[in-house]
């Protein structure tokens, strides 16, 4: 499991390959992604996101239903809202849509240009960071019990100094259990490792 600076860095590398921006979920599952970026231009992200567009862009509709990494103009999926050629008016004209993993945990994305098509070269890079990102955050199947307990006791409204006094450990072996729960989690904040934890049936 790698920490956040993996995904960070992973992430980096993704802008560099598409400079319009993208937006992925990885690890979807019941229709919600344990983690979600986006980069697009956030005009198109909040009209996307208020039009509903998630449950019916073709991108996605051809990330459920295969693997591997495809042009969007070389998508062949039905778009009765004419999604790609409204995102081409934000600057989105050219793209690849990617999908790694089993339909139970699939991660998919979509990654823009304005300029040209993405080359061979740059897809398959992509698809290569993408795939990594998927695996390295791969939901845990269980936490620790000191990393359970310390986040349980937060979760239920106990601040740092109370739930290391109910632990009888010191505040700072608190924060070392929280910060490891944060990093096995995948998570930024401790409210974040919380929320994906019990997601996860895991508290």
């Amino acid at each position: 499991m790698a920490d956040t600076q993996g995904l960070d860095l992973g992430l980096a590398k993704l802008s560099n390959l598409a400079p319009r921006g993208y937006a992925l979920g990885l690890h979807i599952r019941f229709s919600s992604a344990s983690i979600n970026v986006q980069t697009y231009d956030a005009k198109w992200i909040q009209l996307y996101t208020e039009k509903g567009y998630m449950l019916c862009d073709p991108l996605i509709s051809w990330g459920f239903g295969n693997e591997g990494a495809i042009r969007w103009s070389e998508l062949d999926y039905p778009d009765p809202h004419n999604i790609l050629e409204q995102a081409a008016g934000f600057g989105l004209k050219y793209g690849v849509a990617v999908s790694h993993g089993p339909t139970s945990s699939r991660s998919i994305g979509g990654f823009a240009r304005e300029d040209r098509e993405f080359s061979d070269k740059e897809i398959a890079a992509i698809a290569e960071i993408f795939g990594r990102l998927h695996e390295e955050s791969t939901p845990p199947k269980s936490l620790t019990d000191a990393q359970s307990m310390a986040l349980r006791l937060v979760a239920n409204g106990s601040r740092h100094a109370e739930a290391a006094a109910l632990l009888g450990i010191s505040e700072s072996a608190l924060k070392a259990r929280l910060r490891s729960a944060r990093e096995r989690l995948f998570a930024r904040t401790t409210a974040e490792a919380i929320q994906r934890a019990q997601e996860y049936n895991l508290l």
